[in-house]
């Protein structure tokens, strides 16, 4: 008597977040569903003289006397069979077909479109059967094929975006994809020249730097020149110009740059020889300029007694009220110089016992800027007590009283002080 029995188990077995029907688990490497062989699997699956038969998604439980020899034709059996009845001219297991010469081909269940697959599966034909699977980038679920995000598992380094069984990569602004679709890899901005001055690359941009004297604009990339004149008025003493990257300083005719760049100083046309002078003339320099002196006129009663000094003798009584003597000086003085500043010192040259000396500002005076500060008996200070600006000429008579009661005796001496006032302050 022929038996077979077949068992077709529906319920459905776990494997890792995929689902295969019964009779099939899911393999990790091959990321499909494979047959299971129940036969090998489960101890006495086929009791009696039956022996087990693995089909795809199932088994067969056939008697040994039929498993091993050719099946011949019976007469018809008196017990109904618990499987599908095979036709009596079939000489070949589920699966395959007789061939002319006797022998069984397998039946490609996925060519002849007798599979029972899911459409969004993909029929792999098996010997004896045939398996559902799904594509590259899908997974079984619940008997489905559901696309894969692989962007939730990291398979970019920088952006990923999903398509439907597959996945792109791309990397952020400053990189570029390397060969292997992947990874990404630094940009060197710099290679491309985009900075005015200089460029320094950095991970995933760059970064635009200047030379001393430009800062970068709002575009960040390239240079504008700075104006250092506009920071501070104490850039130079005189005046500043800005140059592309830098300034100077330029100073006012009479004067030169000094040393530091920023300083004026005064060109001494006297030692030059960068003056008007004539030979019969004593070249005066002072800050900023200069100027010529004439010789030296005494003008009667009085007489010359050196270049610059002249004399009223007391026995000419002409000179009876006048100054014994008068000392021409000179000097010069910046303008808007601080006060109150010790500018000149006047002293009696002779001693006479029992005498006392008085000074004080005879003329010139006029604006009230100066004072006499007497020091000593014999000496006194001359003091600025305004500032003056220039550029200005201004003479000052500094008169000296000898007083001696002694012998009853009154005269003086003056001193002719010629100051200029510079225009600058330096």
């Amino acid at each position: 008597m022929l038996a077979a029995l077949l068992f077709i188990l529906l319920c459905v077995q776990p494997g890792h977040g995929q689902t295969c029907t019964e009779g099939f688990a899911y393999d990790r490497r091959a990321r499909q569903c494979i047959d299971v062989d129940e036969c090998r699997t489960l101890p006495d699956v086929c009791r009696g003289d039956m022996r087990c038969v693995n089909q795809n998604g199932g088994y067969l439980c056939i008697p040994r006397s039929l498993y091993n020899q050719p099946y011949r034709p019976a007469g018809p059996l008196s017990v109904e069979p618990s499987y599908p009845r095979v036709r009596s001219t079939a000489q070949c297991l589920l699966g395959y077909t007789a061939a002319e010469d006797g022998s069984c081909n397998d039946i490609d269940e996925c060519e002849t479109n007798s599979h029972h697959c899911n459409p969004t599966q993909v029929c792999i034909n098996t010997l004896g059967g045939y398996t559902c699977s799904c594509t590259e980038g899908y997974w079984l679920i619940g008997g489905q094929c559901q696309d894969i995000d692989e962007c939730r598992y990291g398979y970019c380094q920088q952006l990923c975006a999903n398509v439907p069984g597959s996945y792109s990569c791309s990397c952020n602004p400053g990189f570029i994809l390397n060969p292997d679709s992947r990874t990404c890899q630094d940009v060197d901005e710099c290679e491309d020249e985009p900075c005015s001055h200089g460029c320094f690359n950095t991970y995933g941009s760059f970064m635009c730097n200047c030379d001393e004297g430009f800062e970068l604009a709002s575009d960040g990339t390239t240079c504008i020149d700075l104006d250092e004149c506009s920071f501070s008025e104490f850039l130079c003493q005189h005046r500043c110009v800005n140059t592309p990257g830098s300034f100077s300083c330029i100073c006012p005719p009479g004067y030169y740059v000094y040393e530091d760049g920023r300083s004026c100083e005064d060109s001494n046309e006297c030692d030059t020889g960068n003056n008007t002078c004539t030979t019969a003339q004593v070249c005066f320099n002072f800050q900023g300029g200069y100027t010529c002196l004439d010789p030296l006129q005494c003008h009667p009663p009085y007489i010359e007694v050196s270049d610059n000094q002249c004399m009223c003798s007391a026995e000419n009584p002409a000179c009876r009220d006048k100054p014994f003597t008068i000392l021409y000086r000179h000097m010069d003085l910046s303008s808007g110089r601080s006060v109150p500043a010790d500018i000149f010192q006047m002293q009696a040259t002779t001693r006479y016992p029992g005498a006392f000396y008085i000074f004080q500002i005879k003329s010139g005076n006029d604006g009230r800027e100066f004072y006499m500060r007497q020091t000593s008996n014999v000496s006194a200070t001359l003091v600025l007590s305004r500032p003056i600006k220039g550029p200005k000429e201004v003479v000052l008579d500094l008169e000296m009283v000898t007083v001696n009661n002694v012998i009853n005796f009154r005269g003086s001496s003056i001193i002719r002080l010629t100051i200029f006032v510079s225009e600058h302050p330096f």
